[in-house]
């Protein structure tokens, strides 16, 4: 007998090996109609598989968490048929789900635009309503050859060619189309609805080498369902409002340009939002018992050869020669961690000492790809609020809880409240033995449950000379943005030779806790901009107040205004252009400023002011005093709050 294992612990038995499609009739008619695949040894597989030994088996249904790779695989093949259909003599390459849709590679003589897309959904949609069967079949590399060949796919025939002649092809067939794919797909066309839309088409290179033919790269995304598109076009539109990029413009923030790829001019209003981030958090380490240090930019070859780093990081590293001496090279820091180790290895150091919290403001450069680079995001040149922590292996779970509780209070200063926590563990391309992995992944995951916090597995995306927590904050639109690290390294210090003297007059390597809070401040500011649309809380806000007197005669006493504003601690401006306030509110409401003060003859009379704030109707009016005791308690910062 057969006996299948449900997630429910529930068992079904059969005498004799069994397809997913059976089990998912076995249980029932409503779960064979809804069955999309069957999962089992921690791999998705289609429905026609057949399990022939004891398994505990999952039934991917569109609720599923594997569901909507599934769907958005599909949606590829179906798009691609479809325009085979409507576009005779177009090639195939290949399509891949992303993480939010799909796209698949075409070779075609005509361009492909944005107009086409109504025609080619459509052609889906037939598609879907075809309900073509989807199977699969396994053929040798000749014969895959010869049918890509006869097809005319010269792109899929010189990629079949050079997997190994003894390895099986498997092809899977929609109606009368067909591609190569290790799969797994739906049982049917059908199966896929018509959540899916085309979002835009790009150019890229065969097996991504500019030397070779360019193809189309044709964007879709694909769904479980139509209220989940509609949630994420939404998401869209909302994110195209709040896109850093224009809000920096059109707040005066910063700005990029050819002459420094990677690089920002802060402007004076993004500077001192900047610095606003730099002063707290560097209050924020002085109270949890950080040390700040500053380290060199620029270090001889030979110190990241010693690192590791020169290895694994040479490509993304700035090389500059040594004039002086022709058989050296130096290099700017990519990151800081070794320079700290440099500052902890002056000196004897004794257990007693430990932990010692070593942060710095590390200005780094890499040598990011231009096409990876995303306005003040993603960037050559950035600064992090690097800190590392030297402990013993037993103060592992007390540092990990500590940090723990300094990051959360940290985002939910700065309004991010749902944080999620990943676990990165090993990568293929890494530092040290397996002995010490299973050493520093067991340490990590222990601290990281001692801290109360639940996480899911990254699998193979820890750094090189370690395993690594990875903090993902959600914003108000729903999106998720990889910010702070806790990284568990046990490599570092031997590679770079840190010792300390422990209880026993010994010398140990010290553990080393690679961790970061905001990760870049450029990034960590890009991030802010658009969680908040630029409208940030008083305390945050670049400028918090502008003041406009109506008329020229109040020019005095808006000068007071600011006087008596900017002494009690705020951020003010004036506007006194010869324009109606109407014009001056519009134009200082676009810049997001977050209060707009209005005196006239009556205020000055009265020894009032009239505030209007970002996003409302109206204004009130308020005495001067009131005004200033109440915004001053308003623009405190978190830590200064009572």
């Amino acid at each position: 007998m057969l006996t299948i294992t449900l997630p429910d612990g529930a068992k079904r038995e059969f005498p004799g090996p069994v397809s997913g499609a059976e089990l998912a009739a076995s249980i029932g008619p409503g779960l064979a109609k809804a069955a999309l695949a069957i999962k089992f040894d921690g791999k998705v597989r289609d429905l026609a598989t057949v399990i022939a030994s004891d398994a505990k088996v999952e039934i991917v249904t569109r609720t599923h968490p594997d569901a909507l790779d599934l769907i958005r695989h599909d949606a590829a093949h179906v798009m691609a048929e479809a325009i085979q259909e409507l576009f005779p003599g177009t090639q195939i390459t290949f399509g891949p789900a992303t993480e939010t849709g799909y796209y698949y590679d075409f070779h075609r003589a005509e361009p492909f635009t944005p107009e086409d897309f109504a025609a080619i959904e459509q052609r889906m949609k037939e598609i879907v309503d075809r309900d073509e069967k989807i199977t699969r079949e396994v053929v040798s590399r000749d014969e895959a050859v010869k049918r890509f060949k006869d097809l005319g796919e010269t792109f899929k025939a010189e990629w079949v060619k050079e997997i190994p002649a003894d390895e099986d092809i498997s092809l899977y067939h929609q109606g009368k189309w067909f591609d190569l794919c290790t799969g797994p797909h739906l049982p049917s066309t059908g199966k896929l609805g018509k959540a899916f839309k085309l979002m835009k088409v790009a150019g890229a290179y065969w097996r991504g080498d500019a030397n070779n033919p360019q193809l189309q790269r044709v964007y879709g995304t694909a769904w479980a369902d139509e209220k989940q598109l509609k949630d994420y076009l939404t998401q869209l539109e909302e994110a195209e409002k709040r896109d850093h990029r224009r809000l920096g413009r059109e707040m005066n923030l910063f700005h990029q340009q050819e002459e420094a790829v990677g690089s920002v001019f802060w402007h004076p209003k993004g500077w001192r939002l900047y610095r606003k981030l730099e002063t707290y958090i560097r209050r924020r380490l002085e109270l949890n018992g950080y040390q700040e240090v500053k380290t060199p930019q620029i270090l001889d070859r030979s110190f990241w050869e010693k690192s590791g780093h020169w290895e694994k990081f040479r490509e993304a590293m700035f090389v500059i020669p040594d004039d002086e001496h022709k058989d050296k090279q130096l290099a700017l820091k990519p990151m800081n961690c070794p320079g700290h180790v440099q500052i902890f290895r002056q000196g004897l150091k004794s257990y007693r000492d430990l932990p010692i919290r070593l942060a710095e403001f590390g200005a780094c450069h890499r040598n990011e790809p231009s096409g990876a680079l995303h306005g003040i995001m993603r960037v050559r040149a950035f600064t992090q609020d690097d800190a590392h922590i030297f402990c013993t292996e037993d103060q592992i779970v007390d540092e990990t809880k500590a940090f723990c509780d300094f990051l959360l209070s940290v985002y939910k200063d700065f309004g991010f409240d749902d944080v999620r926590v990943k676990f990165s563990d090993r990568p293929e391309k890494r530092a040290g033995a397996d002995a010490i992995w299973d050493k520093a992944e067991d340490a990590l995951k222990t601290a990281t449950t001692a801290a109360g916090l639940q996480f899911t597995l990254n699998p193979g995306e820890g750094a090189f000379y370690g395993p690594k927590l990875e903090f993902v904050l959600r914003d108000t639109i729903g999106r998720d943005w990889q910010c702070g690290t806790l990284q568990a390294d046990f490599v570092l210090p031997e590679r770079l030779d840190a010792a300390y003297v422990g209880e026993d007059g010994q010398k140990h390597r010290p553990v080393m806790l690679h961790r970061a809070i905001f990760g870049s401040l450029e990034r960590f500011v890009g991030i802010l901009i658009e969680h908040h649309a630029g409208k940030f809380p008083l305390w945050l806000a670049p400028t918090q107040a502008v003041v406009c007197p109506i008329v020229s005669d109040c020019e005095p006493y808006a000068k007071e205004v600011v006087r008596q504003l900017t002494a009690a601690g705020l951020v003010v401006e004036t506007d006194f252009r010869n324009e109606k306030i109407n014009y001056k509110v519009r134009e200082h409401s676009l810049a997001k400023t977050p209060v707009i003060i209005a005196v006239g003859k009556r205020d000055e009379e009265a020894g009032t002011v009239a505030i209007r704030r970002l996003g409302e109707e109206g204004q009130k009016t308020f005495a001067l005093a009131d005004a200033v005791a109440a915004l001053a308690e308003e623009a405190k910062s978190p830590l200064d709050r009572a």
